[in-house]
């Protein structure tokens, strides 16, 4: 009776008394056939129960039979084509707007698993120019950051920030779309970036981790990896890609030096920022 509860709440009603016998068994049975005529029977019509004597007490014979038929019918995309066939109407017959729930009843399925494979919206018109205005910005110098090797890059946390100015927050989000593959000590996925109800780009993110206990921050690092790499194809901090912009910025702001590590005593060339200090282990001597 809890899962008839919780069903009932799902479809509207306001008690498991509402969804009544007559409309669970015709459920069950159109179901099957493709769920052509769904039809709600009145609770004071339906017919009364039949009680049945076993070894344990008395039970009702139809509601045992509809209490296993319900439990193996109500799967998804069947809880979803039921609402659609309802017509987007509760169980008192009021109109009911299911276009901003998890339910799509033009497709028949949770929107949820949708974007997992979905391209939907891809290349069909650019984003407004306020929008495009803020994603191809000229990036700002004082948030480029540099790896010892000499990468340039803009932190993570920078990129979700223009999108939240340029979207809104809610306004877009990561996708997976596939599960993490382990390669050695590597993780990675694929995400989908998806902005105002359109996909926009797909990326494999990376991240390396040394041991188990390190798995749930490598996942967090590979999902940030997909989004700077997703965000390429909106044009955000394209600079970092070009040759010509990333030899202006080291030869300006930054510094290549020889330093030593404090407890192995090996050296290492390796960049920083100019206005930036070297961190233990590494010294300038």
């Amino acid at each position: 009776m809890q899962r008839l509860s919780l069903l009932s709440r799902a479809f509207g009603f306001n008690t498991t008394s509402q969804l009544s016998s007559g409309a669970r068994t015709t459920y069950v049975q159109h179901q099957a056939r493709g769920l052509s005529s769904v039809r709600v029977v009145p609770v004071n019509k339906r017919p009364a129960p039949t009680p049945v004597k076993e070894s344990g007490g008395s039970v009702h014979a139809s509601q045992a039979t509809e209490e296993s038929n319900i439990s193996s019918a109500f799967s998804p995309p069947a809880v979803a084509a039921f609402r659609g066939e309802l017509g987007g109407r509760n169980g008192n017959g009021e109109n009911h707007d299911l276009s901003g729930s998890l339910f799509n009843p033009d497709e028949g399925y949770l929107q949820g698993s949708h974007w997992s494979t979905s391209f939907q919206g891809m290349a069909t018109q650019p984003f407004e120019s306020r929008i495009s205005e803020l994603l191809m910005a000229p990036v700002t110098e004082s948030d480029i950051e540099i790896k010892p090797d000499g990468l340039l890059y803009l932190p993570e946390i920078k990129y979700r920030r223009i999108l939240n100015r340029a979207f809104g927050p809610g306004g877009w989000g990561l996708v997976p779309r596939g599960a993490h593959s382990v390669s050695g000590r590597t993780l990675s996925r694929e995400y989908a970036l998806v902005c105002l109800g359109r996909f926009i780009s797909q990326a494999r993110g990376e991240q390396d981790f040394f041991d188990e206990s390190g798995l749930a921050t490598a996942t967090e690092g590979c999902k940030s990896n997909a989004l700077v790499r997703c965000c390429k194809d909106l044009g955000v901090a394209s600079e970092l890609w070009d040759p010509a912009f990333i030899t202006q910025f080291k030869s300006k702001r930054c510094v290549e030096e020889w330093v030593t590590h404090a407890v192995k005593g090996s050296k290492k060339r390796m960049w920083r920022l100019k206005e930036r200090q070297w961190d233990y282990p590494w010294a300038k001597k």
